[in-house]
C-alpha cells in the first residue's frame, strides 16, 4: 500500500516536472549520439547504405553511452545503469533516426557526401532540425509518463 502511494507520488512529481526544457535536453542528448555515429561512419569512408546501418547502430551506442555515463556519475551501480540507458533513450533515438534518415533520403547525394563537402554538413543540419522538432514532443510525452529521460532524472535526485 505504501509502495503504491509512493509510486503514484513519484509519477505525479515526474509528470509535473515534464517541461519543454527537460524534453529539449533529452532530445539534444540523443542528437549528440547520432552526430558522433554519423560523422564517424562518414569519416571511415563508408558508402550510402553501408553508412546507414553502422551510423544507426553507433547513434544508439553513443546515445546509450552518454546516458550511462551520466547515470553512473550519480552513484548508481553499473548493472542498474545499463538498464536505465535503453529505457531512457530507445524510443527517442528510434524516432530521431527514422525522421532524420527519411529527410536525408529525400536529398539526392546527401548520404554519399564526404566530410569536406558542404552537402554533408548542410543536409544533416536540416534533417536534424526536422528530427528535433519531431522528437522533442516524444521526449516530453515520455518524461510526463515517468519514462524516457524521467528515469535518468530520478537517478539524479
Amino acid at each position: 500500500m505504501q509502495h503504491d502511494a509512493h509510486a503514484a507520488h513519484a509519477h505525479h512529481e515526474t509528470a509535473a516536472t515534464s517541461t519543454w526544457p527537460m524534453a529539449v535536453q533529452a532530445t539534444l542528448h540523443c542528437l549528440t549520439g547520432w552526430a558522433i555515429g554519423e560523422v564517424l561512419g562518414t569519416a571511415l569512408g563508408w558508402g550510402d547504405v553501408p553508412t546507414l546501418v553502422p551510423a544507426i547502430a553507433l547513434a544508439f551506442f553513443f546515445g546509450y553511452a552518454l546516458t550511462l555515463r551520466g547515470v553512473l556519475k550519480t552513484g548508481v551501480g553499473f548493472r542498474a545503469a545499463v538498464r536505465v540507458a535503453p529505457a531512457a533513450d530507445t524510443l527517442s533515438i528510434a524516432v530521431l533516426e527514422l525522421v532524420d534518415n527519411g529527410v536525408l533520403g529525400l536529398r539526392p547525394g546527401a548520404m554519399d557526401a564526404g566530410l569536406d563537402d558542404l552537402l554533408f554538413w548542410g543536409a544533416p543540419a536540416i534533417a536534424l532540425a526536422v528530427a528535433f522538432v519531431a522528437t522533442a514532443p516524444v521526449d516530453k510525452w515520455m518524461i510526463g509518463r515517468g519514462t524516457g529521460h524521467a528515469v535518468v532524472h530520478r537517478h539524479h535526485h
